[in-house]
């Protein structure tokens, strides 16, 4: 068991560091327009000034009713977009709802993106085994990161984190452990 836990670690930290880019030219405002170009590097965040307000983002719960980002203003924001299918998503999402209980608490807000799944049945079932207790969209066209100003979704996972006007204060592609979580949020949080 040891052995197994040993090889998902390795799998992970390799996925981990092929899925870091990005840094200072993260976000593209080219003619006025809001792109993201790449990920902001593990504990980094957009500059205050440079950060933009997403539109409107909304859509269905996985287990029926509808979600508005915009219920969470006045919070930080954990945007996580994930899938069953991706196991690196299902090591990190177990770990964000650990984060998640312990900052709720503080203004801390969650929300989970199931992206390009082909049913509802294997994330519920995900959920309900892993007793994930933040709200989880059913994303299967994957529309939500284009919505939020083309999140470079060429991989999963990847988190947004959302300062507590709405504005995007970084973009992170690949797994993201608590202990890289931890101390953004408190950072964010500490924000005006």
């Amino acid at each position: 068991m040891n052995a197994v836990r040993l090889a998902v670690g390795i799998i992970a930290a390799g996925l981990t560091l092929s899925a870091c880019t990005g840094g200072s030219n993260a976000v593209s405002q080219d003619g006025g327009s809001f792109r993201f170009v790449s990920g902001n590097h593990k504990g980094s965040v957009i500059p205050a000034p440079k950060r933009q307000t997403l539109g409107t983002i909304k859509g269905d719960l996985l287990d029926g009713g509808t979600f508005q980002l915009s219920q969470d203003l006045g919070k930080v924001t954990v945007v996580n977009f994930w899938a069953t299918w991706c196991s690196p998503c299902t090591i990190e999402t177990p770990q964000f709802d650990s984060v998640y209980r312990s900052y709720k608490s503080k203004d801390v807000a969650f929300v989970g993106i199931d992206t390009k799944e082909s049913s509802r049945s294997a994330p519920r079932a995900f959920v309900k085994d892993n007793d994930i207790s933040y709200p989880i969209v059913f994303d299967e066209p994957g529309k939500i990161a284009l919505e939020m100003g083309n999140i470079p979704l060429g991989g999963l996972p990847a988190t947004v984190l959302l300062d507590k006007q709405g504005k995007v204060a970084a973009v992170y592609v690949g797994i993201l452990s608590p202990k890289d979580l931890e101390p953004v949020l408190d950072t964010l949080l500490t924000e005006t």
